[in-house]
């Protein structure tokens, strides 16, 4: 159910603090019970198929999907990583690298990054650079981890 709302790829705007001012076709509020309720909506109007809905109902779609997304939001946090592996597990994630592409994409030999990722080996300066030139990785933020 979440990636479908995630489709819109933008977060709904919000009237109030609980979102009492939304109309009819927006999430009430921000409970669980409504989720569903816009959920079910979504789905229902999804089953018509792309090419069978009206200009309205895909309006309607795009902003339930992002009251939807509000709401996931704010309830499904993904805590940031605290270790040097954890982060780079994210960033390879994010880029759907595999550990051997990450090797090369960072210059750095596959047996090397592999015993750094399972702590067998400390990052030495050059794999912290490349983390923080290829990576995007705050160069503070690797030197806190490493």
């Amino acid at each position: 159910m979440i990636s479908r709302a995630k489709q819109s790829g933008s977060m709904a705007k919000r009237s109030g603090p609980n979102n009492s001012a939304m109309t009819n076709h927006k999430m009430k509020s921000g409970n669980e019970r409504d989720y569903q309720a816009t959920m079910k909506k979504i789905d229902a109007l999804m089953k018509k198929g792309e090419k069978n809905l009206t200009k309205k109902e895909a309006e309607e779609i795009r902003t339930l999907a992002m009251a939807a997304q509000a709401y996931e939001k704010s309830i499904y946090t993904i805590p940031a990583p605290k270790t040097l592996e954890g982060l780079i597990e994210l960033k390879m994630y994010e880029r759907r690298l595999k550990q051997k592409e990450l090797a090369r994409l960072l210059g750095i030999g596959e047996p090397k990054l592999s015993q750094i990722m399972s702590r067998k080996r400390k990052p030495d300066v050059a794999f912290l650079k490349a983390a923080h030139e290829h990576l995007g990785i705050d160069g503070n933020t690797l030197l806190e981890y490493a």
